[in-house]
């Protein structure tokens, strides 16, 4: 924004301290003028008695004129001493002034400096402020972490990028091989190079999909409805049954009526991405998945649990990271295309709901989803 230029803060501030200072010595002098003006009479008195001694050393009481001053001499001797003590408490207060308010602004000169790098993309200097706290500190504190979040989500937008390319471009060019191949060899069996493209051009399509929905769940470009979590639970379960059948997995859903706010569609792709990934990710035989909805006081909390390998907190900590994979999935005809639990992520936080991973003793993860209830459902447990 184009601004005109004006004063700067520190002249201001040293302005309105010489200023403030002024007007104090100036109702202070006021004060002692008003005080003295009430004990001094309005003209001379002549003809008083003096104490003298006279030259011979007597002392005794010897008539003469006693000076008393006035007000105009009192107007004479006053009016010089208070300018010059006005005078110098204008010089002082400007010095004094420009120098105090240098030392307070200089936290604020250190945050725009700041601010000047990070608008040339350098997030990775910090103010850290020291002292004691006040309101230059919070606001150091402040931008120190809003430096922080931009960098990480900078980074992770960057790494984001960088693999979705490869990701891409590994079934272009799988594409391109098979293409080829089907050219320059006539003899080669035609069936079987159709049945692989479609593979790999389903998975493309699949993997842009995802991209496309992971972009409008960070957008929050939806319109929020009442949702029942336990529900979409249901539903995902029925949807998803036959998989866990096929693959030898058991779906047990229980649980309260967990009614939310937000969008349908993306919390049904949210339910959805974590049973999938729930009896993708399990044991090759006899798995189990656990399906559990629950009320809070002011939230509602879809949970999915399974028995699958061991996972470290660190491992579990690093799943929801886009085109992240765990150690492996047993059940490598639904690969998926690394991106279930960054959408489960990106779908929770739309909502201002909070995921949590953490794995299982016995083996295998639990997922958390919190979301806000709807107000008039608020239960107290």
């Amino acid at each position: 924004m184009d601004r005109a230029p004006g004063l700067s803060v520190r002249l201001k501030l040293t302005l309105s301290y010489a200023g403030f200072l002024m007007l104090a010595g100036a109702l202070l002098l006021a004060v002692v003028w008003v005080f003295l003006l009430r004990y001094v009479p309005e003209g001379i008195r002549s003809g008083a008695v003096a104490p003298r001694l006279n030259r011979g050393g007597q002392g005794g009481l010897i008539p003469s004129a006693m000076f008393i001053p006035d007000r105009s001499d009192l107007q004479r001797a006053f009016a010089p001493k208070a300018a010059a003590m006005l005078g110098f408490l204008l010089l002082f207060g400007l010095l004094g002034g420009w120098i105090l308010a240098g030392r307070m602004l200089a936290p604020l000169t250190r945050i725009t400096n700041a601010t000047r790098l990070a608008t040339d993309r350098s997030l990775s200097h910090r103010i850290r402020l020291e002292g004691r706290k006040d309101e230059f500190r919070d606001l150091a504190d402040a931008f120190d972490a809003m430096l922080a979040r931009l960098e990480a989500h900078v980074a992770e937008q960057q790494r984001f990028a960088a693999n979705a390319s490869h990701e891409l471009r590994t079934p272009l060019a799988i594409s391109k091989t098979l293409l080829d191949v089907a050219r320059t060899d006539p003899t080669h069996d035609t069936s079987e190079v159709l049945d692989r493209l479609h593979v790999v051009n389903t998975r493309a399509i699949d993997l842009t999909e995802a991209l496309l929905l992971l972009s409008r769940a960070e957008k929050r470009s939806f319109t929020p409805e009442d949702v029942d979590l336990s529900l979409l639970a249901e539903e995902a379960t029925e949807t998803l049954l036959p998989l866990a059948e096929k693959l030898g997995v058991t779906i047990e859903t229980s649980g309260d009526i967990t009614p939310t706010t937000g969008s349908r569609a993306l919390l049904l792709q949210l339910t959805m991405n974590l049973v999938q990934n729930a009896i993708v990710h399990n044991l090759p035989e006899q798995g189990h998945v656990w399906v559990t909805t629950s009320v809070r006081r002011t939230t509602v909390m879809l949970t999915v649990e399974n028995t699958g390998e061991r996972l470290s907190p660190q491992l579990a900590s690093t799943l929801t990271e886009p085109f992240q994979r765990g150690t492996g999935r047993l059940h490598t005809d639904h690969a998926g295309v690394g991106l279930g639990l960054a959408i489960v992520k990106t779908i929770t936080q739309a909502h201002d709901g909070t995921l949590t991973l953490t794995p299982r003793s016995a083996g295998g993860i639990r997922i958390t989803v919190e979301l806000p209830a709807q107000h008039d459902h608020r239960v107290v447990r």
